[in-house]
């Protein structure tokens, strides 16, 4: 698998240079969220505007009604959680082309509670007018700037950083509210999001060689939610409907598949692997991923159950675990 550093700070750099009207905002993250670059690049189109993110965000709804283009970079926890009021009333309520990049989504970092944005795309989907997104690969942060900024009002991105995976091609752009369909199969539907999609392909390989036909698809659009593939692959499942997030299993991908399901009566069983309804505690990304549950072993052990089968897959039997130093060239910091 081709591995890829600071993806999203060399693409912001080259996308935004014929774009004057294109601004970057930080708020005293600018190396932890990678527009370090930008900064250097375009000193007149970056703005620092300390460790204010209210302050920034209702600065954000100015510069937009001003026919400009404020690209917000921080941590996912402080747009969605310190500065929801002014994301609300600032951005959202006049539906202003905001752009907002929340880093650390999910469990991503040792940080602990006070910075894993583990409720953000519940929260983010009950403001009117917005587009919730989430990138998976270095082959969707290099292509989500265009289909983000052609949105008419303001935009969500949980995005990745440092070393990332090339999942899908490059020739296979993001696509706004297109879900990815990576395998096909009639026995289980899993739908992944973000990282948990890396994880997912850990295991579904090993189970296609036991026989099981998973129908996995991948979803970076997490509101409008109205891609007709997504009740195509679930009217395939003849065991049950499973998904996976980077995100607690309230509100989020499997809240939005259960809507679906819900909306035409469907009568299906569905997993939902996730935070379930807790905080999580400080660790490595590997750790925590199977302390909670959202691990490729989380996933082999839900296929068993629905299908009322056991397919004897041990640890060792799955693809080798992509290991991740904390500290490395591409992040500035752990948080």
């Amino acid at each position: 698998m081709e591995i890829c550093s600071k993806i999203h700070s060399k693409n912001l750099v080259k996308w935004a240079k014929d774009k004057p009207e294109v601004f970057v905002l930080s708020a005293d993250l600018t190396s932890s969220t990678e527009v370090d670059l930008f900064r250097d690049t375009y000193p007149d189109r970056f703005l620092s505007m300390g460790m204010a993110e209210q302050n920034m965000m209702s600065f954000a709804g100015g510069m937009a009604r001003e026919g400009l283009f404020p690209f917000v970079h921080t941590f996912g926890v402080f747009i969605y959680r310190r500065a929801l009021d002014q994301v609300s009333m600032s951005i959202a309520y006049p539906n202003l082309p905001v752009r907002m990049f929340g880093f650390l989504p999910g469990i991503m970092t040792p940080g602990g509670a006070t910075h894993q944005a583990i409720d953000d795309i519940a929260i983010m989907r009950t403001l009117p007018n917005m587009t919730v997104l989430e990138v998976g690969d270095a082959t969707e942060v290099e292509t989500i700037l265009a289909p983000a900024h052609a949105v008419d009002g303001p935009v969500y991105v949980r995005m990745l950083r440092g070393d990332l995976p090339r999942i899908f091609p490059k020739k296979e752009p993001f696509v706004l509210n297109k879900a990815r369909l990576i395998k096909k199969g009639k026995d289980v539907t899993l739908f992944s999001s973000g990282i948990c999609t890396e994880e997912a392909l850990r295991a579904t390989e090993v189970l296609a060689r036991r026989g099981v036909e998973i129908e996995h698809v991948h979803v970076s659009t997490l509101k409008p939610f109205s891609d007709p593939q997504i009740l195509a692959s679930i009217e395939k499942a003849s065991h049950g409907v499973i998904t996976m997030e980077n995100h607690t299993i309230l509100g989020g991908l499997g809240t939005c598949v259960s809507e679906v399901m819900t909306r035409v009566g469907m009568n299906k069983k569905l997993v939902k692997l996730g935070l379930k309804d807790t905080y999580a505690h400080g660790a490595s990304r590997n750790y925590l991923m199977r302390e909670y549950g959202l691990d490729a072993m989380a996933l082999v052990v839900s296929i068993e159950q629905l299908m009322g089968k056991t397919f004897k897959i041990k640890e060792e039997d799955l693809s080798s675990v992509r290991l991740e130093m904390v500290h490395s060239e591409s992040k500035a910091e752990a948080l």
